[in-house]
């Protein structure tokens, strides 16, 4: 053999190795078991909370810094999976400067729920971590917000979730599916809420903010507006002063002007129970803080009594209904041992 064709032969033979390597590696990523979903499972008396590694979660996403996947859920013990096998969903946004697991200790959000004793689930996905920004990643493309409750449906499937949560689980033979939808955000996570509202491929029933309303007036305006008759789209906004106030009561006024009742609460409980559960739109003002505002009054457990959420449990909250609404204080967490 020449020795032009003797290294002309060495290369072909080095393609051939290095082309059948890729291909072997392709094989192997291809092949590779999915990241696992179920990080950690967390249960207590007022439920299971399923820290959660889910593709569908804000992040990361394309062009932004954030790499934390985290979607935290909670499962009330009260919790029963209904025999279509449609989960509801209360999906909760955080605002600047947190995490989602700092928020749902801080504001209570597991316990609001439990004491509202609706027949839901939590879902609070990690948005940018501890960073003055309400990207919302992946929940800000089309279909984001479908992606990620048809995620959480499947999760709640597998065995291990299954076996953690017990009774709470869905049937063997049921198809788990996301039911009603309702969104909550505190502060900077109306953005995200909003970007929901416009394009997240489900028709969200309910909407909850907190001291949120900074902008995108417009997408909860729409919003509102085309949730009439047996589609009814349901929003209550709480707002503490300043910024936030002036934008709710441009929203107020807009929606107002388009023929919607508004329901306006400028004293603290002044409006009653039976107001608040049958309100389209809802705007109450309050003197808590823009940190408090969420928990201290309990503000997100009487969203959820109020809402129309599939209760599965009794509850006196509607109890002397159309008299001024009482306003109860919760009791500060109690700090961990030093």
């Amino acid at each position: 053999m020449k020795r032009r064709d003797f290294l002309r032969w060495i290369g072909l033979g080095a393609l051939g190795a290095a082309s059948a390597g890729a291909l072997s590696a392709s094989r192997e990523a291809f092949a590779a078991p999915p990241r696992k979903k179920v990080r950690e499972i967390q249960t207590g008396d007022l439920g299971t909370t399923l820290l959660l590694d889910l593709d569908a979660a804000p992040f990361p996403s394309p062009g932004a810094p954030y790499e934390d996947a985290t979607v935290l859920v909670f499962v009330p013990a009260h919790y029963r999976a209904p025999a279509d096998g449609a989960i509801d969903l209360v999906v909760h946004f955080h605002g600047h400067n947190s995490t989602t697991e700092a928020t749902v200790k801080a504001h209570a959000l597991r316990e609001q729920l439990f004491e509202s004793k609706q027949n839901a689930l939590l879902v609070a996905p990690q948005g940018p971590v501890n960073a003055t920004d309400g990207a919302g990643g992946k929940l800000e493309k089309p279909g984001g917000l479908a992606r990620l409750c048809a995620e959480v449906a499947l999760v709640l499937k597998t065995p291990a979730v299954r076996e953690a949560i017990g009774p709470s689980a869905v049937g063997k033979k049921q198809k788990a599916k996301p039911g009603m939808v309702c969104l909550s955000a505190h502060s900077g996570g109306y953005r995200v809420a909003a970007s929901c509202l416009r394009d997240g491929g489900l028709d969200v029933s309910e909407v909850y903010l907190f001291d949120a309303l900074y902008g995108e007036i417009d997408a909860y305006r729409d919003w509102v507006v085309a949730g009439g008759g047996k589609r009814r789209h349901k929003l209550v906004s709480h707002y503490v002063g300043g910024k936030v106030r002036e934008r709710n009561l441009e929203l107020l006024a807009e929606l107002e002007r388009r023929g919607v009742r508004c329901d306006h609460e400028t004293r603290p409980g002044q409006l009653t129970r039976a107001e608040l559960a049958k309100g389209r739109a809802v705007f109450l003002a309050t003197a808590l803080t823009h940190t408090g505002i969420t928990h201290e009054l309990n503000a997100l457990r009487d969203c959820l009594f109020a809402s129309g959420l599939r209760r599965n449990l009794g509850t006196d909250w509607f109890e002397k209904k159309d008299e001024p609404r009482p306003l109860d204080a919760r009791a500060p967490a109690a700090e961990p041992p030093s």
